[in-house]
């Protein structure tokens, strides 16, 4: 089958390997690179035929990981820490660079290739740093907002790297060449900015009213893929024209659908992209080299790791944030490989450095949760515990928060519940991961957390101790046990309702303590029957009756615990016999202009008026003396037999049994 054979089993091995890394809490694509190791010609054993064609596949890997990245990058993801994210960042891959040239002439390496060495030691994992940060569940604090500033400034400078550097080979040839190379990629990217703002969002509109879910991802690869490709015939960087058209699209309305769409196609080139990294890595070259391997390792990490300390310091960041900088950004990221694969294509560098660079980067990653998971226990040594930096929040009172509900996730359903217990004055606060969603709620004034809720720090920021009511939105069966788990340790009375994605997990919640599940996909599912039904002319009393038994009947799992749900089901059962109905009095009826009192009402009919809505206002619970006017819509209770009675009276003056709706 030949390179089929080869993909499958690559996606086979990989799919495995990546199982194994989440098991140990590693990011999936070493699982990927470890793929590509045990696939790769220099392990024996089942062996991939043609390592060539995968690596022009994973060409297309690296362009999508581009494309996804100008989908992703936003300015305001720099704002809070824009001066060292901007103006640091450089500095820092200078100063690495020049650690690089230093290291690599100590090593014997010509400049060119010191510089090389030092070009790729100056980036940093993104991949690694953001699944470390979520494992460790310091995403929020500002630390974390460092890091992550940073490393967007590094992964947007991959693009004139890949320019620049291959040019290096000849300067006084390439140096005229990387003047025309930087005028043709700013007229290129100016003419896509120009034309792309235009067209391309009026072609993504176009496609989006066709309706079909599938042209649209297909849109988005071909206008990432062809842009790119475009580029190429330009004589630029096939990666640099995905990343611009990325770039544009992020400004359109589309943007976010198109994210969400190509991250799939994205994830399975990126596969072999980490594979074909993965193929070239040779173990018995590490084994070989060892002692050279372990001292750059140990040089580059170390003086990688004091370059940040130092520079979070001068930007002004204290207490805990340089030594967690330091010790979360010491490794060399993924982004090298892009350049390491330009390099050794280009003849830039040579096999044996691109392998010794290989392999410090691949260990450099694993070590780096581990590294990084000590910060709490160093910094201890001059404050006791780490947690005590502040996770960033709004509009949380001075006071503090104490019997609250604790909504967990801004999103539609979180905003919506967090709108409706403003209007009625109810403290509560929001929990946020996504930093657009917190900045939302952060201009609404509205109460708000930044962070993963899955880790107790980030409950704990939001008062979960003292909080009366927790409400969980999130999906995730997986996100939502976490949360459960931690938010009953840190306060076992606390009631808790959870959203559900599927019936079979309410059994789940109900174990782990949930006082209520909500499907929402049920709830949608019953009111579209119920507006269906209405729309058949069916009885909308009889409606309401079938609706709630299907609800009553699904929620059932829950009756034998809550004694509130046993008694909402005695309710909803007694409605067979006495339900409420609303009837909207006619002019022609002679109840217009008469008291209840006057009328009767109860005696006459054997139902009983709870409330009137008149003009857009309701009152309940009416007296005798309230007089009924024409046009007001009438809230009743009783049996069908009684509530038959009065929808007569009030249309036509008389009691004879009409359908009334």
């Amino acid at each position: 089958m030949g390179l089929t054979a080869d993909i499958i089993l690559l996606i086979v091995f990989a799919f495995f390997c990546g199982l194994g890394a989440q098991r140990l809490g590693q990011p999936l694509i070493l699982g990927y690179i470890l793929a590509g190791v045990l696939l790769g010609p220099h392990t024996g054993g089942l062996t991939i035929t043609d390592t060539h064609e995968i690596e022009l596949l994973a060409e297309i890997g690296i362009a999508l990981l581009l494309f996804a990245l100008g989908l992703e990058f936003s300015l305001k993801d720099l704002k809070p820490v824009k001066l060292i994210a901007l103006i640091g960042t450089p500095l820092q891959m200078l100063l690495t660079m020049f650690l690089g040239v230093a290291v690599g002439q100590y090593m014997g390496l010509d400049f060119k290739s010191a510089l090389w060495l030092g070009a790729l030691a100056s980036f940093s994992s993104t991949m690694v740093i953001l699944k470390t940060l979520m494992n460790q569940g310091w995403l929020g604090t500002l630390s974390s907002k460092v890091m992550i500033g940073m490393l967007i400034v590094q992964d947007l400078a991959v693009v004139p790297m890949m320019i620049i550097l291959p040019e290096l080979n000849d300067p006084v040839v390439g140096l005229p060449k990387l003047g025309l190379a930087a005028l043709k990629a700013a007229g290129f990217l100016g003419a896509t900015i120009l034309l792309g703002t235009r067209l391309l969002p009026w072609i993504l509109s176009f496609i989006a009213r066709l309706g079909s879910r599938e042209l649209f991802l297909l849109a988005i690869a071909a206008i990432g893929l062809g842009v790119g490709y475009l580029t190429y015939l330009a004589g630029l960087s096939f990666a640099l024209g995905a990343f611009v058209a990325g770039m544009v699209l992020s400004e359109s309305d589309y943007g976010h659908q198109a994210l969400s769409d190509i991250i799939p196609l994205r994830d399975i080139f990126g596969l072999l992209f980490f594979s074909s990294v993965g193929m070239l890595f040779d173990p018995y070259f590490m084994v070989v080299h060892y002692k050279q391997v372990f001292w750059l390792l140990l040089v580059l990490c170390v003086g990688k790791g004091a370059i940040f300390v130092v520079l979070a310091k001068l930007f002004r960041y204290r207490n805990v944030v340089p030594l967690a900088v330091g010790l979360g950004l010491f490794q060399v990221g993924e982004f090298s490989f892009v350049l390491a694969r330009l390099g050794l294509s280009s003849g830039s560098i040579d096999h044996e450095l691109y392998s010794l660079i290989l392999t410090v980067t691949i260990i450099s990653m694993v070590l780096t949760p581990i590294i990084s998971g000590q910060t709490a226990r160093l910094y201890g040594l001059r404050k006791k515990w780490f947690r005590q930096e502040q996770l960033e929040s709004t509009n949380i009172p001075d006071k503090g928060l104490d019997g609250h509900v604790v909504i967990l996730g801004a999103g539609r359903v979180g905003l919506q519940i967090s709108q409706i217990l403003s209007r009625l004055d109810r403290p509560h606060v929001l929990v946020e991961l996504d930093h657009r969603r917190f900045e939302q709620a952060k201009k609404t004034g509205i109460p708000a957390v930044y962070g993963d809720a899955s880790h107790e720090v980030v409950l704990d920021a939001a008062g979960i101790g003292t909080a009366v009511l927790l409400v969980v939105t999130v999906p995730d069966m997986v996100t939502t046990r976490a949360i459960i788990q931690n938010a009953r340790h840190r306060n076992p009375e606390l009631q808790i309702i959870a959203r559900s994605s599927s019936p079979d997990n309410m059994q789940v919640m109900k174990d782990m303590g949930v006082s209520e599940t909500v499907l929402p996909e049920l709830e949608a599912s019953l009111e579209m029957s119920r507006q269906s039904l209405l729309r058949l002319k069916m009885s909308p009393m009889e409606v309401q009756r079938h609706t709630d038994k299907v609800r009553q009947e699904l929620y059932s799992v829950l009756s034998d615990t809550n004694d509130g749900y046993r008694e909402l089901v005695q309710l909803r059962g007694a409605e067979h016999q006495f339900d409420l109905q609303w009837v909207k009095l006619a002019a022609a009826s002679g109840l217009a202009g008469k008291s209840i009192g006057e009328s009767n009402v109860r005696k006459t009919t054997g139902a009983s008026i709870v409330g009137v809505v008149r003009n857009g206002d309701l009152k309940t619970n009416p007296d005798a003396s309230f007089v009924l006017e024409a046009g007001d819509l009438i809230a009743v209770i009783g049996g069908d037999a009684d509530r038959l009675r009065f929808c007569s009276l009030s249309k036509h003056g008389n009691e004879e049994a009409v359908q009334c709706g």
